[in-house]
């Protein structure tokens, strides 16, 4: 009587038994210390009360918190900040901010945000929701994201406008400290934007930089040697109005363009921190028609 066949008869590909005994070899390797985590989630809605933009809903939790510093104005004022003292790999930040119609809301952070050394295979990812609502004001001014040795991150920034709103985003980026004479040769950043209006996509930029940094910087065609940028955009009806009076604003460092009617986009460089605030803080008082968040002034 012939011997039962075997239901999973043994793998004729020579190279299985090499890898098991690869792995086998990585049970036996001592794994590396898993940094702590970070994570947090911020919710914030504002809503028109009496003529005035008040907390409509507000939900924060883990390491992300939001401060509301008093002050006149029409406008609901939000300070966002993470007390777990930066974003390194593993970290998971979630915001999501929503101006209901008619209301006005500003956003900004407490300080600058440091992106810190991650541990080989692991990423820091920062996701951001915003709406405008039909009339809303929502204006997205966080200030500059440092970016250190050995970062890694990933950020997305998605919007949802209705076509009478009113959008002003900027993100500011500093790639290690001028006067700490430090250099970026070796970090992961991917910073990703999507905004539509009416349902429909009115933008998309995508910046990634891998590896030296520093070098990348240095090309003739991408920043000249600028180690800080920042990308500005207005959403509104009329937005590209603004087009001659930002390109005065910001001088020779930067260049704008309204990329289709209604939506206007400009970009600045820098040699650090200090030069770039010096064309960025006119340029968002332009735009915003009123004065920079309190934050940005200390």
């Amino acid at each position: 009587m012939p011997p039962p066949r075997a239901e999973n008869p043994p793998s004729l590909d020579p190279t299985e038994d090499s890898d098991i005994n690869a792995a086998a070899q990585d049970l036996t390797r001592p794994a590396l210390p898993r940094q702590p985590r970070a994570q947090g989630e911020l919710v914030l809605s504002a809503r028109l009360r009496g003529g005035q933009s008040r907390i409509g809903a507000l939900r924060q939790q883990g390491s992300l918190k939001a401060l509301f510093p008093h002050g006149s104005g029409a406008a609901l004022k939000a300070v966002f900040l993470n007390t777990g003292g930066g974003v390194t790999g593993g970290d998971r930040f979630s915001l999501r901010a929503d101006a209901e119609p008619g209301a006005s809301l500003t956003l900004t952070s407490q300080a600058a945000e440091r992106i810190y050394r991650a541990q080989p295979g692991e990423v820091g990812r920062v996701a951001t929701r915003l709406a405008a609502g039909a009339g809303a004001t929502l204006h997205w001014l966080p200030q500059e994201t440092i970016v250190f040795e050995g970062a890694a991150l990933e950020r997305r920034i998605d919007a949802e406008l209705d076509e009478t709103a009113s959008f002003l985003a900027v993100e500011p980026l500093i790639f290690g400290r001028a006067a700490m004479n430090e250099r970026v040769h070796d970090a992961r950043l991917e910073d990703r934007w999507r905004i539509r209006r009416g349902g429909e996509l009115v933008f998309a930029d995508t910046l990634r930089m891998a590896g030296d940094i520093d070098a990348l910087l240095c090309r003739p065609g991408l920043a000249e040697g600028a180690r800080a940028m920042a990308s500005l955009l207005l959403v509104r009806p009329h937005a590209g109005d603004m087009a001659a009076p930002l390109r005065a604003a910001i001088g020779p460092q930067g260049a704008c363009s309204e990329i289709r009617p209604g939506v206007l986009f400009a970009r600045i460089l820098a040699e650090d921190g200090f030069a770039l605030r010096r064309s960025l803080i006119p340029a968002i008082r332009l735009l915003a028609g009123g004065d920079i968040p309190r934050p940005w002034m200390l």
